[in-house]
């Protein structure tokens, strides 16, 4: 804020740095230890903030690499949108990245890669590795009006990608492996008809879906199910690595307020179930004492049920497995798009 100094993410560092002008397009920083490019789309549109190595072949950065179509830039209002999206994406990249996920793109996995397209008037959804976002979603307005509309408690565009990021995971992870038959279990049925499901669920959610789901929506179909879980798994995830990143600890001074001696960071070593979930608890039971102290709304308006516990115990197993998708046929199932993300 006052050095005046370029910055930029450099990957291999995990870590924001300040950058000297070396030479042509060439910087340098006291970190890297080596010379560094700029991503082509800092350079040329400022949606991004990474920094690559001077001899990569590529022009942009990993995270802009996976994006394959950008909104109509023509119109002075997407820059600002698509701004906003790659932000997102970047910290999704980052959490997935710290969680040993396999991240591959179009170029480098043609068939299964990963990758996002930024359009406008589209619905938000996932189909064969492609995740189309609706650029209205990173209009904070637009997103509050629908969030209203569909009287949801929690609308972010950061949820957006992580719900959305779920559905390729399914695939990645679950589909056709060991434990296809637990998620079953635990989520039902993937089989079921998804269009008649979707035409269900908007007919009104069912009664008390909090004792079973951590939202409305994962009521619809199992596969809505996993996503919703998982991108709640993400939220958790990255939010107790913020708190240990910040040494977070409490200590009340009222004996029925939770304690917490240290937050343990879920992206480093390995960590129970049990322990993030009781870190989770006191972090979340701070954190909307803090937005009310601001005169906001709770930062986290949900309560979670013993199903939704033990869904989010699955993904947290999955996760550590890091299984790798065993299945290369049957892999076009119907697409799943978000109708009320539409």
């Amino acid at each position: 804020m006052r050095c005046g100094r370029a910055l930029a993410y450099v990957p291999e560092l995990a870590d924001l740095v300040s950058l000297d002008r070396a030479e042509g397009d060439l910087w340098t920083s006291p970190r890297a230890g080596k010379r560094l490019r700029l991503c082509g789309n800092y350079v040329g549109h400022d949606v991004c903030n990474v920094a690559v190595a001077e001899g990569d072949p590529n022009a942009l950065c990993r995270a802009c690499r996976l994006t394959r179509t950008i909104p109509n830039l023509s119109r002075p209002e997407n820059q600002r949108l698509w701004y906003d999206l790659e932000v997102a994406k970047r910290r999704l990249v980052y959490t997935l990245d710290e969680l040993g996920l396999p991240l591959r793109n179009r170029a480098e996995d043609p068939q299964h890669g990963l990758a996002f397209e930024f359009l406008e008037g589209a619905t938000t959804g996932h189909k064969d590795g492609v995740i189309t976002m609706n650029l209205a979603e990173a209009d904070p307005a637009e997103r509050v009006r629908r969030r209203q509309q569909l009287g949801e408690p929690y609308r972010t565009l950061l949820g957006h990608f992580r719900h959305e990021i779920g559905h390729y995971y399914w695939d990645e992870l679950i589909r056709g492996g060991s434990r296809l038959e637990p998620f079953r279990a635990l989520f039902g049925d993937e089989r079921a008809d998804y269009d008649a499901a979707l035409h269900r669920h908007y007919q009104g959610a069912p009664a008390g879906w909090q004792d079973g789901y951590v939202s409305a929506y994962a009521t619809m179909h199992p596969w809505e199910d996993w996503a919703e879980t998982w991108a709640h798994y993400l939220h958790m995830t990255d939010t107790l690595e913020t708190a240990a990143a910040c040494g977070i600890s409490l200590t009340p001074v009222r004996a029925d307020e939770p304690t917490l001696e240290s937050v343990p960071d879920p992206t480093k070593r390995a960590v129970s179930f049990e322990r993030m979930l009781e870190s989770w608890g006191a972090i979340t039971y701070v954190l909307n004492n803090l937005n009310r102290g601001l005169g906001n709304d709770d930062a986290y308006p949900l309560s979670l049920s013993p199903p939704s516990i033990a869904k989010l115990r699955f993904v947290h197993e999955t996760v550590a497995g890091r299984q790798s998708s065993t299945v290369d046929a049957g892999r076009n199932r119907p697409e799943t798009v978000d109708g009320e993300r539409s």
